[in-house]
């Protein structure tokens, strides 16, 4: 798999793996990485079979995608959808008619001023895409996550792109566009806006229409992918500094309400272990914590304390 210090996270009731798989059939240049399956530890926090599926990596056309299978707990909806540019219109068409079969179209598939093809669906799984005929060079990326803010965010998303840039190395803002005096939006509200971080490309767009009944959830979470504790702290303590809020097992929400996972890379190795044992007190270990503390990971991991 491509490392990334970014990836995107999707969250499942018990449909992980087939959702892996449609995708990956769906995208050229996309395959399967690891998955790794729930142990009897930990079940009266999860409470997923021994043996079921808990998490699996998988690419899309280069962009890392990570589903986890969570419960009924949370779902998808428009306030994160993945912006996909086809580069001719018979790659468009066949990419709308497979996401949409058994889905729903939100935006109908035709001719806009921006855009000879272009549609937002959400699938069968209730994740949602904006469909585009277009060059991939004007973006940069093949797949990229489109934030909508909405309800209390909106008149917001030019405030989150200053936040998350000034966190990341590597970022810049390729382009904002605003909505003009005299519409139906909010004058000077982002009707859409184009920025990179650590590299990865991201877009914002805001709507201020009563029918948006919904936000931010960790159905769709924004992974970080940490090398060390240093990482883990910097990461953590620049979200939860500003109105963020912490959650478990390294999840936070920022002060837009937008899930992140700051993750160690670290903590994935150990859960790939053969050792059965070894990754059963790791995962009792990881489940009690809300930031990640590497070090009691690791001692947990190695047997060198005792996780009750």
């Amino acid at each position: 798999m491509t490392k990334k210090l970014i990836s995107n996270g999707l969250w499942f009731d018990s449909q992980a793996e087939e959702a892996a798989k449609f995708y990956t059939s769906v995208f050229a240049g996309s395959k399967i990485g690891n998955i790794v399956r729930y142990g009897k530890e930990g079940f009266e926090i999860h409470g997923r079979p021994e043996g079921s599926v808990m998490v699996v990596e998988f690419e899309l056309a280069g962009e890392k995608f990570v589903a986890i299978n969570g419960g009924p707990l949370f779902t998808f909806n428009q306030s994160i959808s993945y912006f996909v540019v086809c580069e001719s219109l018979e790659e468009t068409d066949k990419t709308w008619n497979t996401l949409l079969e058994n889905g729903k179209v939100l935006m109908p598939y035709q001719k806009y001023d921006w855009s000879e093809k272009y549609g937002w669906l959400t699938d069968r799984y209730g994740l949602s895409w904006q469909i585009s005929y277009g060059k991939i060079s004007d973006v940069g990326q093949k797949i990229t996550p489109s934030l909508l803010f909405v309800q209390q965010q909106y008149g917001h998303a030019e405030e989150a792109i200053k936040f998350y840039t000034s966190i990341f190395k590597d970022s810049k803002v390729d382009g904002i566009m605003k909505h003009p005096a005299g519409g139906s939006e909010r004058e000077g509200a982002v009707a859409h806006a184009q920025f990179s971080l650590a590299g990865q490309k991201f877009m914002i767009m805001e709507s201020g229409m009563k029918e948006h009944e919904f936000n931010f959830n960790e159905a769709i979470s924004i992974i970080i992918n940490c090398q060390n504790q240093k990482e883990i702290d910097y990461y953590w303590d620049k979200f939860t500094a500003e109105g963020g809020q912490e959650v478990a097992c390294g999840w936070l929400k920022d002060k837009f309400g937008v899930s992140w996972q700051v993750d160690s890379v670290e903590l994935a190795a150990m859960l790939k272990d053969s050792d059965k044992e070894k990754v059963a007190r790791v995962t009792k270990a990881f489940l009690k914590m809300k930031k990640f503390d590497v070090a009691k990971l690791r001692e947990a991991f190695e047997g060198s304390v005792v996780v009750h």
